[in-house]
């Protein structure tokens, strides 16, 4: 089976080796994204309310670079460095989804690059 490195520069660019996406097949998978101005490549300002918007915001765009939208996402991982903040980011991520969201696992990390407080990355089915 044939993978598809998926490209943007809607959403950040990799500060490592490694891609936004791959397609293999009907899955794409995602890799995590942080709250990254796709422009300057530079972390946001602001609490982790609108660190969680700019992370899904970068997520949206690696999506819609495959085609899909976040209906089409089956599973996620959420990555906080501090699980206070859990209420916060649920709010906002919930946001983004409609009646039937996806899988999901959240855990609590030493560090995020950049000094990042959130991290989401992310598994979509595509038709």
């Amino acid at each position: 089976m044939a993978i598809e490195k998926i490209e943007t520069t809607q959403a950040p660019a990799a500060i490592g080796p490694y891609s936004q996406a791959i397609k293999s097949g009907n899955l794409l998978f995602c890799s995590g994204q942080i709250p990254l101005d796709p422009e300057t490549g530079e972390l946001i300002a602001g609490d982790v309310r609108a660190q969680t918007e700019q992370a899904m915001k970068n997520l949206e765009q690696v999506l819609a670079a495959a085609g899909a939208g976040f209906s089409d996402v089956v599973k996620t991982t959420i990555y906080l460095a501090d699980m206070n903040d859990f209420a916060v980011v649920n709010e906002v991520y919930g946001g983004h989804f409609s009646i039937t969201a996806p899988a999901r696992a959240t855990v609590q990390v030493a560090a995020l690059p950049k000094g990042a407080q959130v991290e989401i990355d992310a598994i979509a089915c595509l038709e």
